[in-house]
Parts: C-alpha cells; sequence; structure tokens
C-alpha cells in the first residue's frame, strides 16, 4: 500500500493524568536530541543520503548484527526522553531490553546514518522528535527505510490470524520511493503506528522516499525467528552495500537472544 495519510494512525496512548501533568509541569515531555559532531552548535545541516530507523528490540537487533557488525561505525548522537512508558539511559553499556535511542554513522559513507530506538516515543514527543533529528538533515536525494514490529493480532484480514504464518513482513511506503519492495505491500484496512508512522507522514509532506516495514509476530520479546524475518531487507538498494558477512552477522544475533527472553501472545 502507498502511503495515504488519512489510513495512517498516530497512536495517542491512554496516559496516566497525574503522571503526564507532572511530566509537563517538569518540563521532561521534551525530547533531547544531543549531536556528537562539529555541526551541533551551528545552524548548519549534515549530509545524509541514507537514514535507517530501527524501532522496538528486534528491529534494533536485526540492525545491530548485521549492519553495525558489518563495516565500521561511530557513536553520533543520541535522544533523551522521559515519558509514562519509560526514560532512555545514558550509559553505553546496555542489555537489549534497556531503553534508548542511538545514532550511527558509516565511517567509509558519512552521508550513512543509522538510528536504534529502543524506547517509547510518546505521542505528544513524536513531532519534537522528527524535527529535531530531521532538521538536522540536508534532505537532498535522502532516502529513508524504517523497521518495526507489532503484534500480529494487530493485522486486520478475513482469516484467523491463528492460521498466519507468523512472523511475516507488510511493507508500507510513500510515494516517491521507487525501488523494489522485498515483501508485498500492507493492504487496506490495517494501520501502522507510533513513531514509524509519524516519520512517514514526515517523509510524505516533504516528498521523501520511504519505505516501512513492519513485522507481524506472535512473540513479544526477543526474537531469533522475527529478527530473521527482515533479512529480505538486506538485498535492498539502501542495505546491500552496509552488508558483509552474513553467516557471522547471524552468529552473532543468536548470542543476543536466550530462549529465557521469548513469550508468547497467546500464552
Amino acid at each position: 500500500m502507498e502511503l495515504n495519510l488519512y489510513l495512517i494512525l498516530l497512536c495517542i496512548p491512554i496516559n496516566s493524568g497525574k503522571a503526564v501533568v507532572a511530566m509537563r509541569s517538569e518540563g521532561e515531555i521534551e525530547v533531547c536530541i544531543t549531536w556528537n559532531t562539529s555541526n551541533t552548535s551551528s545552524e548548519e545541516q549534515f549530509p545524509c543520503s541514507k537514514f535507517i530507523l530501527g524501532v522496538g528490540s528486534n528491529a534494533v537487533a536485526f540492525l545491530s548484527s548485521f549492519i553495525l557488525n558489518s563495516g565500521s561505525w561511530e557513536l553520533v548522537g543520541s535522544a533523551q526522553l522521559w515519558n509514562e512508558w519509560g526514560r532512555t539511559s545514558k550509559v553505553t553499556n546496555l542489555l537489549p531490553k534497556d531503553s534508548y535511542c542511538w545514532f550511527y554513522r558509516s565511517v567509509s559513507d558519512p552521508t550513512v546514518l543509522l538510528c536504534q530506538c529502543n524506547c517509547y516515543v510518546a505521542e505528544d514527543q513524536q513531532f519534537q522528535w522528527l524535527e529535531k533529528v530531521f532538521g538536522c538533515l540536508q534532505k537532498t536525494d535522502l532516502q529513508i527505510l524504517v523497521l518495526s514490529t507489532c503484534p500480529v493480532t494487530d493485522y486486520k484480514t478475513t482469516e484467523s490470524t491463528l492460521t498466519l504464518p507468523s512472523p511475516f513482513l507488510k511493507a508500507l511506503k510513500t510515494r516517491e520511493f521507487k525501488d523494489k519492495v522485498y515483501c508485498s505491500l500492507l493492504e487496506q484496512p490495517n494501520i501502522v503506528r507510533d513513531l514509524p508512522a509519524a516519520v512517514l507522514s514526515y517523509c510524505q509532506v516533504w516528498q521523501i522516499p520511504a519505505i516501512f516495514y513492519q513485522c507481524y509476530t506472535d512473540i513479544l520479546k526477543l526474537d531469533l525467528v522475527t529478527i530473521e524475518t527482515f533479512k529480505p531487507v538486506l538485498s535492498s538498494k539502501i542495505l546491500r552495500s552496509l552488508v558483509e558477512d552474513i553467516s557471522r552477522s547471524t552468529e552473532i544475533l543468536s548470542k543476543l537472544v536466550t530462549p529465557n527472553d521469548i513469550h508468547n501472545i497467546y500464552t
């Protein structure tokens, strides 16, 4: 399905009133983006040809294993935020279950940026995140790839979700995205939510070629099969030049996932 703004739902969470009032009064709703580059104090935008975003633990683990472990990358920024779902951590030695949002840049091609967003960005923080992140990037010749997961029970179909071959991929793209799509497109009346929806809506407005791959899964936590469902995307134009040794990446990935992490939505 090509992106239609009327089919995108930016999920508005049901908040605890007292918690939200307290956070707003303390200024905690603000999203703070810190860039470790020479451009941080100037109005100059730095060039970006590819922006790769992984949202959630499975997408983050996929990018860690297959992209960040291929070639050389440097940590160039981070986002700090706090909401009713948690607070991002400032330490660098983190576990997959921790909450963080980091930005990396390819050493061999500094125009390639990758973001690992293993935290929840609340509805009233998404606009800030978009403005503060993409506001620093030159948008000429920019392409954006977004990866995320959601429960298979969110997928709307005439079939029973119990009979679906979970996990599986679906894609949603902006009108400007013309490259090959590596799975079937998301059908109506399905919707996407949260930060991926906000990013695609932003790209549609700014006429940026962007594609979102959503993995529907019945495993709620970090899961090897769910992570490997993203593998077809490694052949995409935006990723294929960044991938080196897939067999080594698969070995690294298997060490990230333990059997104790598996929680099925039906149990």
